[in-house]
Parts: structure tokens; C-alpha cells; sequence
């Protein structure tokens, strides 16, 4: 197990840097930060001092030789527009995004393997079959114009919840969450449906695929003849086996609920990550774009890691073919 984790470890760092290389050039090689800083009447020496300011006179190889040292005393640069290290800037609006994103996950699982089992039980019922037509829907309506039309209908025409908007904070065990108010909670159930969509319709596939393969299973039919009760053959033998391949997939899609929910926060002005994202990239804060974008890298690698582990425990096969190869 130790060496297993080591080698992880070893291969989530190389990709942590590879990374860091197509993150740092791919967006500094894009725009002019300086125009967008300096007054339109600006002359000359005015740019020039600007852009020396910025340290954007120097060789890209420099500059991103200074990025690495910075990054590895954990400072990722000043923003451009802010002032501020860009690090702080995304700390400050992370817990925004990190309660959408939980928000959205535990509705995706609530949600989703319910309806999957059901789907997977009794395949051919109407009631199946319109699960997996709507699951179809959600793999294919786009998102920004699905958080139009829960605002239409929910907001707008139903005024059942607000619009946009975080709502108020509590505070539980010393976190400070809107999921902890009821005002929060109104205002977070849109948003969280929102990005939650693609994802309970994800779980509603693989749960259906995979109780649909365990059904027809030996293990199964040894269970039924041996006169186990279907509910203990159910949750006992077959949510064992199917929940192997669901955690894997909707552990990585945490970090997916993570890094792609900057349309879903566009839409409902939700004050996190992704918006501050959308507002760096329009005024071509590159130090906030870069630290965005190296933060998501690292809990995509992270939720990686700590998947292979839980995969591993779950099936210790995954460690003999890991040592095997």
C-alpha cells in the first residue's frame, strides 16, 4: 500500500508541473495587461514603467523560473488589477464555490442512484423509461440555458427562491456557510440544481449500467437461492459491488463540479471562484488567471489521489496490477 501511494504521489507531481508549464505559458502569451492598467492618454515612459512594474520586461523563462519559486512558498503572484496576492483573492471567494460544489454533489447523489436503482430494478417501466429519457435531457440541455429557465419559472414567475446571490452566512463548529441559514439555503437550491444536472444524470447511468450487470451475477443468484430477502440481496450484495465504479466517477466529478462551475456562478451571480475567473480573464489579470487555474489542476490531482486510494481499498486488485506493471 505505501509503495502505491508513493508512486501516486510521485505521478501527481509530474503532472502538477507539466501543468504548471501549459498553465503559465498558454496565458501569458495571450493579450497585453498593460493597456487595460494604464490611462488611454498614457505616454511612452508612462507603459514602460507599467510594464516594468508588472515585471513583464523580463524573458518568459525568467518569468515563469519566479512563478515556480513563488509557487513553491505558496505565492502565485499579485493581481494586476487587486494589488493583492491572487492566492488570497481566490482563498477569499473558495468557500463560495466549495458549498455549490458539495451542494451540487450531494444532490447528484441523493438524486441520481435512487433513480438509477429504480431504473436498474424495473427496466421496463413507464416510469424507467422516462428517468432515462430525462437523464438524456440533462446530458443535453446546455447549462446556461437551464439556470435561465429554473430562474424563469422557480424565481421569476413562481418567486419560490431568489435569483442570485450567496444569502446569509451561519455559522456551525466555527464555518461559516450559507448552507446553514435558510435564506442561504433558498438562495443556494437553484444554483446547486443548476450544476447538479449533468451529474445526476450521470449517476443515474451508472447506477442503472451497474445493477443491471450485478442482477444477472452468480453472487446474485446464489443469494436469491440460498432465500435471502430482494431488499438484502439489493443492499447488501449488489450497492457493494456497483458503488466500486460510482465513487470513482462522481469522486472525480467533484472536481469537475469545481473547475466548470463558472457558468453556473455567471448566471446566478454567485460570488465564487468562477465569477472571479470570468472578471480576471475580461480585464486580463493574469496572475489570478494563472492561480485559478493551478488551483483547480491541484484538486483535480488531489480528488485523483485520494480516489486511487479509496479505489484500492475497496479492490486490493488495483494495487496488484499497480505492482504487476
Amino acid at each position: 500500500m505505501t509503495v502505491f501511494i508513493i508512486r501516486r504521489l510521485l505521478q501527481a507531481l509530474l503532472v502538477v508541473f507539466m501543468m504548471s508549464v501549459i498553465v503559465f505559458f498558454g496565458v501569458n502569451i495571450i493579450g497585453d495587461p498593460v493597456y487595460m492598467l494604464v490611462s488611454p492618454d498614457a505616454d511612452q515612459a508612462d507603459i514602460e514603467a507599467a510594464i516594468s512594474r508588472l515585471g513583464l520586461d523580463r524573458p518568459i523563462l525568467e518569468q515563469y523560473w519566479l512563478f515556480l519559486k513563488g509557487a513553491a512558498q505558496g505565492d502565485l503572484g499579485n493581481s494586476f488589477i487587486f494589488g493583492e496576492p491572487a492566492l488570497k483573492l481566490i482563498l477569499h471567494h473558495m468557500p463560495a464555490t466549495m458549498e455549490l460544489a458539495f451542494s451540487a454533489l450531494i444532490l447528484a447523489i441523493v438524486i441520481g442512484i435512487p433513480l438509477g436503482l429504480f431504473a436498474g430494478l424495473y427496466p421496463d417501466s413507464g416510469i424507467s423509461k422516462g428517468i432515462m429519457a430525462a437523464s438524456i435531457l440533462g446530458f443535453s440541455l446546455p447549462t446556461f440555458w437551464v439556470g435561465l429557465m429554473l430562474i424563469m419559472l422557480f424565481a421569476v414567475e413562481l418567486r419560490w427562491v431568489p435569483a442570485t446571490g450567496r444569502g446569509d452566512l451561519g455559522t456551525f463548529l466555527g464555518i461559516h456557510s450559507s448552507l446553514f441559514t435558510l435564506d442561504g439555503l433558498s438562495h443556494i437550491f437553484l444554483p446547486a440544481l443548476n450544476l447538479a444536472l449533468l451529474k445526476i444524470s450521470l449517476a443515474i447511468r451508472l447506477t442503472r449500467a451497474g445493477v443491471r450487470e450485478a442482477m444477472g451475477l452468480d453472487y446474485v443468484k446464489y443469494a436469491r437461492a440460498k432465500g435471502l430477502s430482494t431488499r438484502r440481496i439489493i443492499l447488501v450484495h449488489v450497492m457493494k459491488n456497483i458503488m466500486i465504479p460510482v465513487v470513482t466517477v462522481m469522486g472525480l466529478e467533484f472536481g469537475s463540479l469545481i473547475g466548470f462551475s463558472v457558468v453556473t456562478e455567471t448566471i446566478f451571480a454567485w460570488p465564487g471562484m468562477g465569477k472571479l475567473l470570468i472578471d480576471a480573464i475580461l480585464q486580463l489579470d493574469r496572475p489570478v488567471v494563472v492561480a485559478y487555474l493551478m488551483i483547480i489542476v491541484l484538486f483535480f490531482v488531489l480528488i485523483n489521489l485520494i480516489v486511487d486510494i479509496l479505489y484500492s481499498i475497496l479492490d486490493p486488485r488495483v494495487r496488484l496490477q499497480d505492482q504487476g506493471a
